[in-house]
């Protein structure tokens, strides 16, 4: 291999591009893998994750369907369970609700109706979130809807190495993965990611910064601003530890309740809706669990109990650094 080709692999890559990389290299290694979606084959998707792959893989490998969700989850569901490793696009987050009913009544019950003899090894790349000034439809924060879903695994990665690492381990699930990517970070920052295949586990959280005062939780695009408070905190003394989810659905408390045992206290950080969001879960189980490693209450910082506004109010709804610093500070005199 030349010198050029040895930086050109070696350069760093946007987690669009990390996503991107891990279906080439699964459909490079594994004949059941094939990608289909609206425009995800000559257009590359309208994000361009498949960009280049159609012309590397084919049409057979790269399927463009007709706009038609319903199609695409029926399709994605019916190859899954017929030996394929199908990895399906909703183009936008808001474009998932016509899937739901082949999601949640036959994809995640695929394994359960059977007895164990049929799977349905299956992905759903989602682009997910706020923050790109999109329409209405093509902002929503709604993880917590198949959270509540027996038979689903949800993942959502928060940077390029663990975009690639955890859909290579999506991919290889025998059923069904919801993989939300976070669109507002999809080329905020880049990495290195290295193109050998090797998975990261699935169902763990990962501790991106060790603290002794207080605990940041959060997943996908928040992770970001989590990161910038617990810098921010250190102005005032206060040491926090960030823990992305990463996987939402199983969910490691494990981890949250270790971090929590030794700082005392907790702030969940997520930009869904406050109302039932995923985060309401991980505080009722510290309640239920952690109770007395508990020095003050947990305190949420999240999106507004409404739709995720246009433009104008967007990054408003969003949690901002400000607001997680606020509350790791009420965290810290309650007790």
């Amino acid at each position: 291999m030349s010198a050029a080709k040895d930086q050109k692999a070696a350069a760093p890559i946007t987690l669009i591009e990390a996503i991107t990389q891990a279906m080439a290299y699964e459909i490079r290694n594994d004949d059941s893998v094939v990608v289909l979606g609206e425009d995800v084959g000559v257009n590359g998707g309208v994000f361009r994750a498949t960009a280049g792959l159609h012309a590397q893989f084919g049409s057979e490998r790269v399927i463009d369907t007709p706009l038609d969700e319903t199609t695409i989850a029926g399709l994605t569901v019916g190859m899954a369970s017929q030996g394929m490793k199908p990895i399906a696009e909703a183009q936008f987050d808001g474009f998932m609700y016509p899937m739901v009913d082949f999601i949640v009544c036959h994809a995640a019950r695929m394994r359960y109706r059977t007895r164990g003899r049929l799977h349905c090894p299956m992905v759903l790349r989602v682009p997910w979130g706020g923050g790109i000034r999109a329409p209405e439809h093509h902002s929503e924060a709604n993880e917590a809807i198949f959270t509540n879903v027996p038979g689903l695994r949800v993942v959502m990665p928060s940077s390029p190495q663990r975009a690639y690492g955890l859909l290579l381990a999506a991919i290889r699930e025998p059923d069904p993965v919801i993989f939300f990517e976070p669109k507002r970070i999809y080329r905020q920052y880049k990495e290195l990611v290295p193109d050998d295949g090797e998975a990261l586990p699935l169902d763990v959280c990962y501790v991106l910064r060790d603290g002794t005062d207080v605990t940041l939780v959060t997943w996908g695009a928040q992770v970001k601003e989590a990161l910038e408070a617990a810098e921010k905190l250190v102005e005032d003394g206060i040491s926090a530890e960030v823990i992305d989810v990463a996987t939402l659905r199983p969910l490691d408390f494990a981890t949250i309740a270790e971090s929590v045992s030794k700082t005392g206290r907790c702030v969940i950080v997520h930009e869904a809706p406050k109302t039932a969001g995923f985060g309401a879960e991980i505080a009722a189980r510290l309640a239920e669990e952690s109770m007395y490693d508990l020095l003050a209450p947990v305190e949420r910082v999240t999106g507004y109990d409404t739709h995720i506004p246009l433009f104008r109010l967007e990054m408003k709804y969003l949690p901002s650094v400000d607001r997680v610093v606020a509350a790791a500070k009420r965290a810290m005199a309650a007790g």
